[in-house]
């Protein structure tokens, strides 16, 4: 790896990075993956969402880490969990999980200085086979995206590929969130859009950091922020999955420094 542009801020405004600071994103990226581990056990028909989020908090204050999510924007939980039509930033709260209810648990935690952010899909008790068809295609569209990750490639063919696999299963890419850069910040250019035209927007280049976490909708793509400021939902009330995985580019391709340790990124992995 040639590190003699590092710390260069692209004309987009994207940070180049260091070898150096990969080491400090992989292990951001390994203590959020873990916890999400960790609290897969928990998801079950009768527990509550601020229970799963109470339990996330504890496992981050133990590894003397810190959460990026309490005190943001005036945000108080240390995970965001958004279940069934909710596509996102869903508050924890007393709510009881049902049987079949699929829910995204997303967490950012921050260790020596650097942001891991990473969510993915659960569910309490059996999966619906609709459920298990979105979950599935939203999974695998995370992947197309990352397979556009090296350097040389836009991030137009990443969202290019996202969005053409998703339509291809007759679901939809929502549109009015995305994927964006971090480090040493939680948020940062580029905005990494899950729609888009290939060969268009920033060229990618080894040591950019950046999430990649297509939202998917069962039905159309439009969202609504609720009365919280925060609770993204679906219009049509239909079922939205999420997975998102904090990457960087390499010499030759990408690096994932999210990976499940224990391989359980899909919901169906005890199956």
């Amino acid at each position: 790896m040639d590190d003699t542009h590092q710390g260069r801020i692209t004309k987009e405004g994207i940070r180049i990075y260091s070898e150096a600071d990969f080491a400090g994103m992989r292990k951001a990226g390994a203590l959020a993956a873990r916890i999400l581990d960790d609290v897969a056990e928990l998801v079950v028909p009768g527990t509550t969402t601020e229970a799963l989020d109470k339990f996330i908090e504890d496992e981050v204050e133990k590894a003397g880490a810190t959460s990026a999510t309490i005190g943001y924007k005036g945000y108080k939980h240390a995970s965001c969990i958004s279940v069934n039509h909710v596509v996102c930033h869903g508050i924890p709260g007393p709510k009881t999980l049902k049987d079949g209810d699929i829910l995204n648990i997303d967490v950012t935690v921050i260790v020596d200085g650097w942001f891991g952010d990473t969510s993915r899909m659960f569910v309490a008790g059996k999966l619906s086979r609709k459920a298990e068809r979105l979950v599935q295609v939203t999974h695998d569209a995370l992947f197309k995206g990352i397979e556009a990750v090296k350097p040389g490639n836009t991030f137009g063919d990443i969202g290019h590929a996202i969005q053409a696999y998703v339509e291809a299963h007759r679901m939809s890419v929502v549109r009015d969130f995305c994927g964006h850069g971090l480090g040493r910040v939680f948020h940062a250019p580029p905005n990494v859009l899950h729609y888009g035209r290939r060969s268009t927007g920033a060229v990618l280049e080894e040591w950019m950091f950046f999430t990649i976490e297509p939202m998917v909708n069962l039905g159309r793509p439009e969202t609504k922020v609720l009365a919280d400021d925060w609770t993204a939902v679906t219009r049509d009330k239909s079922l939205s999955a999420q997975f998102e995985h904090s990457v960087g580019v390499t010499a030759d391709g990408v690096e994932i420094f999210t990976l499940s340790p224990g391989n359980k990124f899909h919901p169906t992995y005890t199956v």
